[in-house]
């Protein structure tokens, strides 16, 4: 008689630290429980739940529950608490207020002496200009970079003819535009910006020109030779993307075009001030090349306003281009240039594009990283010079 008490209590503890055991374990083990091929194996019919309990081992107080016949129960509980914490998850983002960038100033007050501005299609687009006798050479900068990344360049190459540099849309000083703003095509997808080189060309009364593409801005160089081929006088692709992947998964899309993404989106790629500075190291060969100077210019533009919405509208409009496919088609001298020790985009994809580019000719600069215009300038410079001195 004396220890019924303490048997019934005992029963009452083991059930309620079973609960709680089965709540987190079917919450924590659950998933991975179900997947095929995983430890334990549970199938779910009608109200009876299989399971190895020897593979899974939060099932060891499964006999108990199941003979109280609260095992139902448990698992409704667990799946409404999954479902709640996606709930959490999913509109929490939409409820809670994110914080806006701080500091961020208008790109005149960012703006050098010699920048320029001109309205292109409803876009406000910042350039640069040297004037030079001749041709026209259109300068086409990478992921996250802007005009200033071609300052070392821009005044020597006048030698070959007028040299236009431009911010492409979501980086630089160009107008950020937000969703809605624009009228007809979302001025980040790669289409739109191949469209916005040549209507530049159109505003500033150039009928052919040269484009010099780094990086991704050499994919957009390259498209817009091989969708505007009457525009292009000649390529120059130094270490671009041309087989690199660019944009997002098409299974992904859907989910990151979700309110709650909309929103906390920007919130990953201001990331990029942190990471940022490594990126530049891991894209320069020698880091002792690296300046003060350079990291500043290279941060500036994310003192402009919605820099991080607009870059988050970049991400979502990028795609994969299928450019090596079509690779044979590209009809203009090209000149393939590369850095050696190139780390991003590696050295053998740009001795492969100039494998498969008709007619192309291939530098291999040594000791040079992902940028050469900026890190080996005078070879960079005697490359391109002496490829547009054989132009007819």
């Amino acid at each position: 008689m004396g220890e019924e008490p303490r048997r019934r209590g005992g029963n009452q503890e083991r059930l309620f630290d079973c609960c709680w055991v089965m709540i987190v374990g079917t919450l924590c083990c659950w998933p991975s429980c179900v997947r095929e091929g995983s430890a334990a194996r549970v199938g779910y019919r009608g109200s009876r739940l299989q399971a190895s309990k020897a593979q899974c081992s939060f099932l060891r107080c499964w006999d108990p529950l199941q003979s109280w016949g609260i095992v139902d129960k448990l698992m409704r509980l667990a799946l409404l608490l999954l479902v709640l914490l996606a709930c959490c998850v999913l509109l929490g983002p939409v409820v809670v207020p994110i914080a806006e960038v701080r500091g961020t100033l208008p790109v005149e007050q960012l703006a050098d002496p010699d920048s320029l501005f001109t309205d292109v299609g409803g876009l406000e687009v910042h350039y640069k200009v040297v004037d030079g006798d001749g041709r026209t050479i259109v300068l086409l900068h990478g992921f996250a970079a802007s005009v200033f990344s071609w300052r070392k360049v821009m005044s020597p190459l006048e030698e070959m003819g007028n040299v236009v540099a431009f911010d492409r849309p979501a980086f630089g000083l160009t107008e950020r535009p937000m969703p809605g703003e624009w009228q007809i095509e979302n001025p980040y997808s790669p289409e739109a910006q191949a469209k916005l080189t040549v209507a530049l060309m159109d505003e500033l009364g150039v009928e052919k020109a040269v484009l010099v593409g780094h990086s991704a801005g050499g994919s957009i160089a390259l498209l817009t030779a091989l969708t505007h081929p009457d525009r292009v006088e000649a390529l120059v692709l130094e270490d671009a993307s041309v087989y690199e992947n660019s944009g997002i998964p098409e299974w992904m899309r859907p989910l990151l075009r979700t309110p709650p993404m909309d929103r906390i989106g920007p919130l990953f790629v201001r990331t990029i001030t942190i990471w940022g500075e490594a990126a530049i190291r891991t894209a320069w060969d020698d880091p002792d090349k690296i300046t003060l100077e350079l990291i500043s210019g290279y941060k500036k533009p994310l003192q402009a306003e919605n820099w991080d919405k607009a870059l988050w509208q970049l991400v979502l409009a990028s795609h994969p281009l299928d450019l090596e496919e079509r690779l044979t088609e590209v009809s203009v001298p090209t000149l393939v240039i590369t850095g050696e020790r190139d780390r991003i985009v590696a050295a053998r994809n740009s001795e492969r594009v100039a494998g498969e580019l008709p007619g192309s000719r291939l530098v291999v600069i040594p000791d040079c990283g992902h940028v050469p215009h900026e890190e080996c300038p005078d070879v960079f410079l005697q490359s391109v010079t002496d490829f547009l001195a054989e132009l007819p």
